[in-house]
């Protein structure tokens, strides 16, 4: 599916794993009473404990549980992948995640005695029993091991049971490339979506959601949340990045979301361009001038809102454990249809 949104050109994948290094994984737990599962995020390739990337993060509306947001903020340091899970199963994520961080640590030759995993997380208990916390060790090691450049969108992993707009959500991605003192730099973005109302959406100044709204009749508060994951090769301090991360806020709005009361959004973005060693004495980092920063402004505000509807498209439509259905925004619009008076069919 090709989408026309923005102006700036994406990457070979249009993916967050357009930075290089960056792959992603995922675990789905779907049966009669489960449709969730874990997404992870790999920063690297190497020992990101030993060699940590600058980083930053932002709480929009803090209707969320994300852990690890705290030393992000204090240090400006991301130290291991990060996991996207539903909401009660942040523990038993965060709890694998130090597990493999320790493993990893032995198998390097050093013992970890403090870490910082960070989990997100959106409420997929519209579709999920969610009570049963179905994702632990086994699922978070499995999306680990399976982590490529290429990967699968929409009702997978993490996004297995998540809601966007009244209609299906889940993992979403996109990229832009930008020039920035006459070099060229990747910006990906992965979103996992679980927010918004059916009326409010608006995809490229259509709206959709109106459209929708004639034929499902339903159009809930915009209390879900939104994760997004931010990874770009563009030198920049934490601070810069911090800057830079906030403007997926952007993305949502442009779609229709008005961050409503019982929504989480929550955005994490790190830059491969700098390594920290755990050891560091004096480091000499690279940063861009502030300048030259408009461009990875609009490459994260498109990235997003690309992400989030791709989110949508490539979800197919699930039934969850007390048989309600979230219907696949495929059902309804497809992008090649988007400039015309039809986009939007009757299902």
């Amino acid at each position: 599916m090709e989408l026309r949104i923005g102006r700036m050109a994406h990457g070979p994948r249009n993916a967050i794993s357009d930075v290089t290094g960056v792959t992603v994984g995922h675990c789905t737990v779907d049966d009669a009473s489960h449709k969730t599962g874990v997404t992870v995020v790999m920063p690297c390739r190497d020992d990101i404990y030993r060699e940590k990337m600058v980083a930053a993060c932002h709480v929009l509306n803090g209707f969320g549980k994300t852990a690890g947001l705290m030393q992000i903020g204090e240090l400006g340091t991301l130290e291991t992948p990060i996991a996207l899970t539903n909401t009660l199963n942040v523990g038993l994520v965060h709890d694998a995640m130090v597990e493999y961080m320790c493993r990893r640590g032995e198998e390097g030759g050093y013992r970890i005695t403090t870490v910082n995993p960070v989990v997100c997380e959106c409420n997929d208990a519209s579709l999920n029993d969610i009570r049963h916390r179905a994702v632990g060790q086994k699922e978070v090691f499995a999306a680990i091991e399976s982590a490529g450049e290429d990967f699968a969108l929409g009702d997978v992993g993490a996004g297995k049971g998540m809601t966007c707009h009244d209609l299906k959500g889940g993992i979403g991605t996109s990229s832009r490339v930008l020039e920035a003192a006459g070099q060229r730099f990747t910006l990906g973005v992965l979103v996992l979506t679980n927010h918004g109302s059916l009326r409010d959406l608006t995809i490229e100044g259509d709206p959709v959601g109106q459209k929708i709204y004639r034929t499902l009749r339903e159009d809930t508060p915009d209390k879900g949340s939104c994760i997004m994951i931010l990874a770009t090769d563009l030198p920049v301090t934490s601070r810069q990045l911090g800057r830079i991360i906030r403007r997926c806020s952007v993305g949502l709005a442009r779609l229709g979301s008005y961050i409503g009361h019982g929504s989480g959004e929550v955005m994490v973005g790190f830059s491969t361009a700098n390594r920290i060693p755990e050891d560091a004495g004096m480091m000499t980092l690279r940063s861009i001038g502030e300048d030259w920063l408009d461009e990875a402004f609009r490459a994260a505000a498109e990235a997003t809102e690309e992400a989030v509807v791709r989110s949508m498209l490539e979800a197919k439509s699930v039934t969850g454990f007390t048989g309600k259905t979230r219907r696949s925004l495929s059902e309804f619009w497809q992008p090649e249809e988007s400039r015309g008076p039809s986009a939007v069919r009757e299902a």
